[in-house]
């Protein structure tokens, strides 16, 4: 198996002997430092659930702070960045 490097965080697989070539590969230590805004309330909605046998029933609170954090992230102005996957295909697009 060869590899081929074409941006600092994407790795084409490339096999030999007859195998499939070309499989994508993103180095997910590049997106290790992005923020992760409802982690502590998922988490502990996560615990709850996992103390509860996944009854969400005794887990309102902590499902309703999860709900509120999420909202509140989906009405932030953010810079669309874009498809991964239409990036992937773009590029994938002129390798072959």
């Amino acid at each position: 198996m060869a590899y081929h490097w074409t941006m600092p965080s994407i790795l084409i697989k490339s096999y030999r002997m007859g195998k499939k070539a070309g499989g994508l590969y993103i180095n997910p230590k590049k997106f290790g430092s992005l923020s992760k805004p409802c982690m502590k309330e998922m988490i502990s909605f996560l615990n709850c659930l996992s103390l509860n046998k996944n009854n969400d029933d005794k887990c309102v609170r902590q499902k309703d702070l999860l709900s509120a954090c999420m909202d509140a992230q989906s009405n932030k102005n953010r810079k669309p960045w874009g498809s991964i996957n239409y990036h992937l295909q773009r590029l994938n697009r002129g390798r072959k």
